[in-house]
């Protein structure tokens, strides 16, 4: 049994007893987001039904919703595929990030609820490099960030973010080196916790522009040249 089907198995008692297409398609979406569904994997559909034990016209709707997210892609007389996600792509995601994320912080004077999971996300991640588990370590950076957008108090930007971050785990993959890429982002990650901490908003947003500014001229690089032909 693959690590993927395996995973999903023990996400069924996510569902209870009302499934739905959206619960699945949140199943689904979280685990891109942790990086169990890799860009171009072929999402098999009996094996994913039945290892959340749904019909295959739930998984469908699920796939549907997916795929009008951005995460998957219906190839005719192939299937459905994870999304491959292309340049234009990783500027789109960074400018809804730097909207969304530097105002959820900007006019924050004060220590936020949700602070301790914040401050969690950056320590997950510290205990990931430790054990050079580098997929740990981009999703601890992942929920850092969803829990940066959480400060806004709106579950609109929540839902929003949640399908921002899980494409954005589809474009870590085109990094050679994820040690080299992630490393330094842990660090900055630490540094903005300290000032939201410290309830210095402005401080924050400032530096969270600089960071995503960098992450976004990093991965349009390493698009570039892994894909010249775009």
């Amino acid at each position: 049994m693959s690590l993927e089907t395996s995973g999903l198995i023990a996400d069924r008692a996510l569902l209870g007893r009302t499934s739905t297409a959206e619960r699945v398609a949140d199943v689904l979406r979280t685990r891109i987001s942790e990086g169990f569904f890799t860009p171009g994997t072929r999402l098999a559909e009996d094996t994913i039904a039945s290892a959340l034990a749904v019909s295959r016209n739930t998984l469908r709707e699920a796939f549907r919703l997916l795929t009008h997210e951005r995460l998957l892609t219906h190839e005719l007389n192939r299937g459905v595929f994870v999304r491959v996600l292309t340049t234009d792509d990783v500027i789109d995601i960074y400018r809804v990030r730097k909207f969304i994320e530097c105002a959820a912080v900007r006019d924050m004077t004060a220590p936020p609820a949700g602070l301790d999971a914040l401050l969690a996300a950056v320590s997950d991640g510290a205990a990931a490099a430790e054990k050079s588990d580098w997929r740990a370590l981009g999703t601890a950076n992942i929920r850092f960030h969803q829990v940066i957008a959480s400060f806004a108090g709106s579950p609109r930007v929540d839902e929003i973010m949640r399908g921002i971050l899980a494409e954005l785990r589809l474009v870590f993959y085109v990094m050679a080196d994820p040690r080299w890429f992630h490393e330094p982002y842990l660090v900055r990650n630490g540094e903005i916790a300290a000032r939201i901490q410290q309830g210095d908003g402005a401080g924050a947003a400032g530096m969270l522009a600089a960071y995503l500014d960098d992450a976004e001229r990093q991965l349009v690089g390493a698009y570039s040249k892994h894909n010249p032909s775009e």
